[in-house]
Formats: C-alpha cells, sequence, structure tokens
C-alpha cells in the first residue's frame, strides 16, 4: 500500500487528531455508547470514522447502531468537503456535505470547544428482514452536542438574568456560579448550540445491511439486488412483497437493467472509450502469465501489446479481442449475433448508465455496475474501494504503477 499512500490514494485528506480533540472524541463516543479509544493520535475522515480505532474494535462501523442506524462525530470544520472512507450507505457523502452546507458556521463556532454528534436515523429501531429497506424513505439527521453545552447555555443565561435582578450584582454566591460556568464553558450566551434536525427523501440507494443490497426504486418496478447469496436464497421464499429480486451474478439482472433503462449498451460506442481500454488491458494482464518487459510501456505501446497478444493461444486471443472483431465483421455479416462472438464478460463490463439517469442516479448505478463486473480498476477505485484495495495486492507490481497513474490522470474529473 506505499505505493498508493506515496500518490495520495490511500488515506487521503485523513485529519489527525490528538490531545484535546481526542478526548472530545472519546466523549462523542460515550455518547454513542461505544467504548473510547485507548489511541492517543489517530486520524479521522469526512464522517467522524478512523481506520485505527476500527482496527482496534476489530469493527470496521463502530460507529453504527445495528444496521438500521449510522452515526457521524465532527470534531472539526476541516472535515467539510473530505471524503468518506467507509461508508454504510451510498449517499452518507451526500449527507455531510447537506449538513455543513446547513450549519457551516454553526459548527466552526461549535467545534472550537466541543463536538458534534449527528445520529442518521432511518425511524427503524433495527433492520429484521431485507424487505424493511422498501419502508426507508425518509432519514432524519439529529444533533447532539458534547458536554450538552445547550442545557449550559440556558443556566448560564438564567445566571445572567439572575445576576441582572436587583441587587443580585453584589451577590457573591451568583458571581462565583457566573465565573465558573464561564471557565467551564466559556461565554454561551450568543452562540448557536442548538442545531435543528435535518430531513431528506430516500429513494433508490445502496446499504451494506444484509451483505450488501441495492434498492432501486425510481424505475418501472422495484428492484432488490442482493450481493448475499445467503440472504438472496432467504428472501426468494417470501410471497407478500411486491418486488423484483435479483442476486448480483444472474444474467437476468444486466438485461432487466436494460430493458427497464437503468443501464444501456452500445458496443460501437464502447469499443472507442478509454475505459474499454482499461477493461481490455486489465483483462490482458490476466490472461499473460510472463512478461519480460515494464508493464507501463507494455499497456501503453501498441507493438508491444501486439507481440505479448500474439503469445496467448487463440481461444484466449478470441475473448481479449472479441469487441474488435464483432464490430468488424458486423460490417459485412449484417446478420451475425453478439453473442455468437463477444465474451459475456464485455456484454457485462460495457454497460453504462442509462443516459436519461439524473447523476444521482448514474453514481448509483455505476456502483452497481463495477460490483456486477469488477474489471475495470479505475472505476473500481471510484465506486468500490474496499474491492480496490484488496485485488490492487495480487496485481503484478508493473501493473500497480499503470493503474495508479491512471487514477491520478482522471481524479480530476471525479470527487472521491
Amino acid at each position: 500500500m506505499d505505493k498508493l499512500k506515496a500518490a495520495g490514494l490511500y488515506g487521503r485528506e485523513l485529519i489527525a487528531v490528538s490531545g484535546s480533540l481526542a478526548r472530545r472524541y472519546n466523549g462523542c463516543l460515550g455518547m454513542l455508547g461505544v467504548e473510547p479509544t485507548a489511541l492517543d493520535r489517530f486520524h479521522i475522515d469526512g464522517m467522524g470514522w478512523s481506520p485505527e480505532i476500527a482496527e482496534e474494535k476489530s469493527n470496521p462501523f463502530y460507529l453504527n447502531i445495528g444496521e438500521a442506524n449510522s452515526n457521524a462525530i465532527i470534531i472539526s470544520p476541516n472535515q467539510e468537503g473530505n471524503p468518506v472512507h467507509m461508508p454504510f450507505h451510498s449517499f452518507d457523502r451526500d449527507i455531510m456535505t447537506t449538513v455543513f452546507t446547513a450549519y457551516a458556521k454553526e459548527i466552526r463556532d461549535i467545534t472550537k470547544d466541543s463536538a458534534i454528534c449527528i445520529h442518521l436515523d432511518q425511524h427503524m429501531d433495527t433492520y429484521y428482514e431485507p424487505f424493511d429497506l422498501l419502508r426507508y424513505n425518509q432519514l432524519t439527521l439529529s444533533f447532539r452536542i458534547l458536554n450538552d453545552l445547550a442545557r449550559k447555555q440556558k443556566e448560564q443565561l438564567e445566571l445572567v438574568e439572575e445576576f441582572n435582578s436587583g441587587n443580585n450584582f453584589i451577590n457573591r454566591d451568583i458571581h462565583n456560579k457566573l465565573l465558573d460556568s464561564a471557565r467551564n464553558f466559556g461565554d454561551l450566551r450568543n452562540r448557536k448550540l442548538e442545531l435543528e434536525p435535518l430531513k431528506l427523501k430516500i429513494r433508490s440507494f445502496y446499504t451494506k445491511a444484509f451483505g450488501g443490497i441495492f434498492v432501486l426504486r425510481d424505475f418501472i418496478n422495484d428492484i432488490i439486488i442482493f450481493e448475499s447469496e445467503e440472504y438472496f436464497k432467504k428472501a426468494i421464499k417470501d410471497t407478500v412483497h411486491d418486488v423484483t429480486m435479483f442476486h448480483i451474478d444472474h444474467n437476468e439482472l444486466t438485461a432487466t437493467l436494460v430493458n427497464h433503462l437503468i443501464a444501456e449498451f452500445n458496443i460501437k460506442k464502447a469499443a472507442k472509450t478509454k475505459r474499454y481500454e482499461r477493461i481490455k488491458n486489465h483483462l490482458f494482464v490476466q490472461e499473460l502469465k510472463e512478461c519480460k518487459h515494464p508493464w507501463t510501456e507494455v499497456l501503453d505501446s501498441p507493438m508491444l501489446f501486439k507481440r505479448y497478444l500474439n503469445e496467448l493461444d487463440v481461444e484466449a486471443k478470441k475473448r481479449l479481442m472479441s469487441v474488435e472483431r464483432y464490430n468488424q465483421r458486423k460490417i459485412v455479416e449484417r446478420e451475425l449475433k453478439m453473442d455468437e462472438v463477444v465474451d459475456p464478460i464485455y456484454m457485462k463490463a460495457l454497460l453504462e448508465p442509462h443516459s436519461s439517469l439524473e447523476v444521482e442516479h448514474k453514481e448509483l448505478i455505476w456502483k452497481l455496475l463495477t460490483k456486477i463486473v469488477p474489471v475495470d480498476p479505475l472505476h473500481l477505485y471510484w465506486y468500490d474501494k474496499k474491492h480496490f484495495y484488496e485485488t490492487y495486492l495480487t496485481w503484478p507490481e508493473g501493473y500497480q504503477d499503470w493503474v495508479i497513474d491512471r487514477i491520478l490522470k482522471n481524479n480530476l474529473n471525479y470527487a472521491s
């Protein structure tokens, strides 16, 4: 992972936490009912999640209260705009953007000497079955401030009012109470320490609950897509809910996505894209057992690519170059069927979100398509970082360098 770290592609923009910030963070953990960390120094992302604490607790989702309700911690205004490294839902990054948009000024003020816990309330105490996700329509973001400063503010204002009443300005007892409050909490009189809850509508989304599920509710009919075969097999026994269900590996899934205008496939157009070149190169690296030249040279040089392509057996060459072969033959063979030539992996890998979708939906469908066929290393980094980091370690070192270079060149166009 050292090369990824050096390139800023692993643990990017994490905020260092120590001293008073660490104590405030532990205070927030206490409010959430989570055991405090024993670490003196650690890092957090835009949602307040820490990789070191997750490792310490052997729980990547230690901020969650079960799968139905999750939380965030803000201890610094510098968290604004930072990546969310371990999202439980596809909308987690958007949630933090909403919070900072609504309360940027208040957050800067509060985090001078306190911290904020955000509860993502789905209005369900717990999930019992995957179909509970269909009832997930609205998310309420509620806020709690460390040390209950809103109550302390009220008490301080009451003391000030009492101090200004009659001859109480000479009352030593009230003097001392005011001084104690000021020493402990500062001057709270003109600060906004109560943040009104925010309500967000939730439609289609991805969640890691039940082994990973996509819920698509903005199309012809509701669709649930399972990553877990175990939960899928349990769910298909249900006869009550009117919903279409797929396991993510089902071939029928991609056909349904196309028929419902959720995804589209244009092999002639796709063959001209850089995405296709990345996918083909990725499959090429998997096919080639031995390479005497640096991978960066082979993948960037048409001559070297052809040299090593011709070292593969005939069937491997046909699979790898099946898109070009189909497009060339189709010019003269009008009746040629795509599935007779094109390798099945390309039939799925070259799908893309339908052009009619809104940006929010396109991001979700890209995530789904990337999980269906994780063969574009750039999209794997953008849409499924956990899988990217796991598979990155299995790639040849030179190919790792090539992928890092591609990510860096494309990251300017994508806010990860």
